[in-house]
Formats: structure tokens, sequence, C-alpha cells
């Protein structure tokens, strides 16, 4: 099991190869969710994510036999990158396996570092197995996205520049997958200042680390959009630092994190991935678990694909009640239409669509139902509108 003094180590080894990336104080945060925030911005690094930390502290070691033959990786994107672009700053051969689900933008950032790509199968575990192959077939060094002690000790450095910045900090909120970070992590909290609470994040689509831990026999999914995390099959060597030194693990749902992207998003004008959002989604689901503590979070990763982020731009707005679709039945005479949509306006409301629906509806024959959707200022503001167009005579609902 490493210790301390490995990840120390790697934190010389990894002087001046990445950013030693800010860790700052969020007040809106803090006033949000009743805990003391304090964020590490590792979606700052070149390939934006933390996952280079472990990637280059594990070439730095490998054999000037092992340099010559190449490496080869399964990652679902962030490994991936940390992996080709330090191979390519050191002149190495590459050979990224990815599953086929992964988003497009992390797979061509990948081929931008020079790396060869391999997309196969649906799941990390089968990119895992074609990748071992492979490294067998052609002699290539096998480096594991977490099941690795110098990966985990690369990642560990995460935590020692948090401490170095916010010595007296009470809690770390991970997002945990193989549980690489975490493990690291932990490792270094645990040595500096054993009270500090170590507390783990995984969606309840994927939580093996979860299950394997607590013992407990949650089913597993087949997708979410923390795919950082979408881990099937938790890694031996960090399951055993975290049963030794953390301190719990939490689930999260799908909407939670949604909803953590959005407010990283607005209110800290940063873009995060569905694994970056999760410590923040653990500290939205469980205010009072947190309150009062000065709680460290990792930004762990920025890549997301653009379509996936504007639908989880535009469901937040659903759940703020920024959006609404709005259905109001009225008689199909000339001018209703007009006659709604100008009193929508002069409540303050925007229009982004409207459906005028006459045969699929099971009002009379002589009325139509006319549905909007419709931008506002929030839940209060979506009342107004509905209390506009019903002091008016309309029959307006939610839809």
């Amino acid at each position: 099991m490493i210790d301390y003094n490995d990840i120390i180590q790697a934190a010389q080894r990894l002087q001046g190869q990445l950013l030693n990336t800010p860790c700052v104080a969020s007040k809106t945060l803090s006033d949000i969710t009743g805990a003391q925030v304090f964020l590490k911005f590792e979606n700052l690094q070149f390939t934006a994510s933390f996952k280079e930390r472990g990637a280059c502290n594990k070439l730095a070691q490998l054999t000037p036999e092992q340099s010559a033959r190449g490496v080869i990786a399964m990652s679902a994107g962030n490994h991936a990158q940390g992996v080709a672009y330090h191979a390519q700053r050191l002149g190495l051969r590459a050979v990224i396996v990815m599953p086929r689900y992964t988003p497009g933008v992390k797979v061509e950032r990948t081929r931008g570092f020079g790396a060869e790509v391999i997309l196969h199968g649906d799941t990390l575990d089968d990119a895992r197995a074609h990748a071992l192959a492979l490294a067998e077939s052609q002699h290539l060094c096998f480096i594991h996205p977490y099941d690795d002690e110098a990966i985990v000790a690369g990642q560990g450095t995460v935590a020692l520049e948090m401490l170095d910045e916010v010595p007296d900090l009470d809690t770390l909120v991970i997002a945990v997958g193989g549980g690489g970070l975490i493990a690291g992590m932990a490792t270094v909290a645990k040595a500096r200042k054993p009270e500090m609470e170590v507390v783990g994040v995984q969606t309840t689509r994927f939580p093996a680390m979860f299950n394997a831990i607590k013992g407990t026999h949650h089913p597993q999914g087949s997708s979410t959009i923390a795919e950082g995390i979408a881990v099937g099959s938790p890694g031996r060597i960090p399951q055993e630092i975290i049963k030794s030194r953390v301190d719990d693990l939490v689930l999260v749902d799908e909407g939670d994190i949604e909803q953590a992207l959005v407010m990283l998003l607005e209110v800290e004008k940063t873009l995060v991935e569905g694994a970056g959002a999760a410590g923040l989604a653990a500290l939205l689901k469980y205010p009072e678990r947190f309150k009062g503590k000065r709680v460290g979070l990792v930004l762990c990763g920025g890549n997301i694909d653009p379509l996936l982020l504007a639908s989880i731009i535009e469901r937040g707005m659903v759940r703020a009640g920024r959006l609404a679709r709005i259905r109001v039945s009225a008689r199909d005479v000339p001018g209703s239409l007009a006659r709604i949509t100008a009193m929508v306006a002069e409540a303050g409301a925007n229009i982004d669509e409207v459906h005028h629906q006459r045969a699929f509806t099971t009002l009379s024959v002589q009325n139509a139902e006319i549905e909007l959707v419709v931008q506002t200022r929030g839940h209060a503001h979506v009342a107004e509108v509905l209390e506009v167009l019903r002091q008016a005579g309309f029959d307006a609902q939610l839809a």
C-alpha cells in the first residue's frame, strides 16, 4: 500500500511538468450549500483533467526498454488524454483503447496528442480486455487508469497542493470511479491531518466501489452523464486504500450532477464534465451532512461533449422554472393566438416555441390547444404568466 512518501516523490517528478492549479473559496456556493466550499480547479490542466498527474508519474518511471516499446491504455477519455499528451512530450508511442460511447470531443483530443485511438466495446471493462490483449501481442507497457501504485501516487498530489494552500480543511469530497484519485488524496489527508474526513461520491448508476466497500448490492446502470467515473469494476489497489483511509462513500443521482454542473457554470463561470460536478452534487444532496464544515471539492475534469452540455443547460433551465411549457385552451377564432402571445409578452415572458393543435386534442371542435415554450425568471414568474392568462378567461396550465 502506498504511503505519504510515495506521493511526495511523485510531486517531485511532476515539478514543472503540469499546472499547480488554484484552490479557492466560493462564497456563493458556500451560501447555497451551508458549508465553506473550496474548489480545486483541475479542469484547468492542459488536458482539462487531474488524470495527467498519474499518467506523467507512471511514464516518468518506465525503464528504457519499456519506453522504446511504447505504451497502451484503456480509458473513457481523460486518462487517455493524459497518457497521450505526456507520451507525445516524452517521445513515446501511445495506443489508447476507448469504449464506443466515449464523447467525440475526448476521442478527437486524444488523437490530437498523437495517440493511436481504437474504439472497442461498450464498457471500460470491454476496452480493458482488448487493451490487455493488444499489450501482450504488441509488447506494449499497459498503463492502467487507476489500479497502479504509480498512478495513485500521482493523483494524490492534488491533495498535497490543496492542503498547502488551505491547510485547515475539515473534509474532502471526491468523485470515485476506479478509486485512484480518492486513494491518493486520502493517503495525503490522513498523513497530514488524521482527523480530516474523506468522503467519496459515486453515481447511483455506477456504484461499484460503494458496493465493494459497504457490502451493498445496488444494481449497475448502462450509462451516466458522469462517464469519467462510470467504472464497473473497482481497482484492487485503490479499494484496499479506501477501506482503511476513506471515511464514507455516498451516492448521487443524475439530476444532482446536472444541477451541480449548471450551478458551477452559472456561479463560478467554470465548465466541468459530469464527474467534475459529483462533489458539489453530494453537497447539494446531503446539505446537513456537510453543514458548517470547511469542504474541499476537486473539479476533476472539464471535457464534456458540447451537445450534452447544451441538453444539460436546457434541462437545468426547466428545473429552475426559467424554461416552461404552458398549455392554453382557446376558441379557434381569428386573433386568439395573437391575444395570448401579447399577454405572455406583457407579463414579461419570452416565447421560444408555439404549437397550435387542432386535431390531436380532446377539446371540442370549436377550440384549439396552444402549447407555448416560454423563457421566464423562475417558478414565481411562471405562476404570474398563468394567472394573467386565466384572468383573461383562458384555461391555462403547465404542460
